[in-house]
């Protein structure tokens, strides 16, 4: 039972070994990026869209301005390539 014991722990050892060792080894970044990564982009585009709506229902930015920026949050631009009200000012 002792012999038995003592080969499965053995055999955890090598296995945590070896899985340590190719996990040093192997380059640091994958092609795709993880999913924690992309689970951020996206939380951060909904919140932008959020706060873009919420500045829409205080009146602070006008229709236009709400439909631009909105449909640079869908195509995933966080910010908007350029502001439409300041290059009206100048």
């Amino acid at each position: 039972m002792s012999a038995a014991t003592a080969t499965l722990i053995g055999t955890l050892i090598l296995a945590t070994l070896a899985y340590d060792i190719t996990r040093r080894i192997r380059p640091n970044e994958p092609r795709r990026p993880p999913l924690a990564r992309l689970r951020g982009r996206r939380a951060a585009l909904e919140d932008a869209e959020r706060w873009c709506a919420g500045l829409r229902m205080h009146g602070r930015i006008g229709a236009s301005t709400y439909q631009h920026r909105m449909s640079g949050l869908a195509r995933g631009h966080r910010r908007p390539a350029t502001d439409r009200e300041a290059s009206r000012r100048t």
